[in-house]
């Protein structure tokens, strides 16, 4: 039942938190779980932005010993960052278990993110140079204001509202997934896989790194593994539809670009609307009208379609 969600804008940027939100928030009903986001900014010359967090919100309610644990963690990461040779530029709290930062390093990021995350409830949630996930529980308005996203400027973005089925409900749960280690890709997915732990288990021993039991971070790891090979986004999306077994309907983003896949049987539902300097696309029309609030013409795209655009 999950919704889904993507904006691209081509050739200039606008406030995209606030478009995000609008689509999101129009798909409230279709998942009142959680909502993510992944937002894709300006780049600042030689550094990185990394989303994490040290805890879920859950274990607020544990007492008085988490918030010490809580900024133990944050301290280390902190070592850590410096102990990699790593410079710390900026530094933003969300909330008490949510971080951004701003850091300049110019080393080997499997090294980095293997060792910031080997610190005990540290999850790196995206690490790039224009990528910032945020995901939370609540609805898009409470995640929006929580993370103050509305404001933010940036040429694309994708999000999704989470219905739980089969896994849990918390942040390790929910959507968009970053592909660990690599810069600036997510992804959003709406259906299940059926091939979930075998193509896992075929990623790991390929060194990828798993941190939830949610299929849909295999489209996340998958996507990744074959842009790292050579593989063109495009073929990449045309080979998933091949390679995953299951319905499904998922958007990818990289730092210039947005992509969607349709499966063989197209069981769950897509709009879309394109123009010469905006695409938008959606689980229902609903949410593009959020945004683009004028007489507009939109289509269902067919089973086993895949369309890429460029920012």
């Amino acid at each position: 039942m999950c919704g889904i969600a993507g904006i691209i804008h081509r050739g200039k940027r606008v406030d995209i938190g606030s478009e995000m939100t609008s689509m999101l928030r129009a798909l409230k009903h279709r998942g009142p779980d959680s909502t993510g986001f992944a937002v894709y900014g300006e780049p600042k010359s030689g550094e990185l932005v990394m989303r994490f967090k040290v805890a879920e919100q859950e274990d607020l309610k544990k007492g008085f010993d988490i918030h010490r644990a809580i900024e133990e963690r944050r301290t280390t990461v902190d070592e850590r960052i410096r102990g990699l040779g790593g410079e710390i530029v900026e530094v933003a709290q969300a909330t008490e278990y949510a971080h951004r930062y701003c850091i300049k390093y110019d080393g080997d990021m499997r090294k980095f993110a293997d060792f910031i995350e080997d610190i005990e409830g540290v999850e790196i949630l995206s690490l790039g140079t224009s990528l910032e996930l945020i995901k939370d529980l609540g609805d898009a308005n409470v995640v929006a204001d929580q993370y103050k996203l509305r404001g933010f400027s940036g040429s694309h973005a994708i999000g999704h509202t989470r219905m739980a089925t089969e896994s849990d409900v918390d942040i390790r749960s929910a959507h968009p997934y970053w592909a660990y280690p690599f810069h600036d890709i997510s992804v959003v997915h709406n259906g299940q896989l059926t091939n979930y732990w075998n193509g896992r288990r075929a990623l790991e021993r390929r060194g990828h790194r798993f941190m939830s039991n949610c299929d849909s971070e295999l489209i996340a790891v998958y996507v990744a593994d074959k842009l790292q090979d050579g593989v063109a986004l495009e073929e990449t999306l045309e080979r998933s539809i091949r390679e995953l077994d299951g319905v499904f309907t998922y958007l990818v983003a990289t730092s210039d670009a947005l992509g969607m896949a349709k499966d063989t049987m197209a069981a769950k539902p897509m709009v879309l609307f394109e123009s010469d300097d905006i695409v938008a696309l959606a689980s229902e029309e609903v949410a593009i009208r959020s945004v683009l609030p004028r007489e507009i013409d939109t289509y269902d795209p067919y089973d086993e379609e895949v369309k890429v655009w460029r920012s």
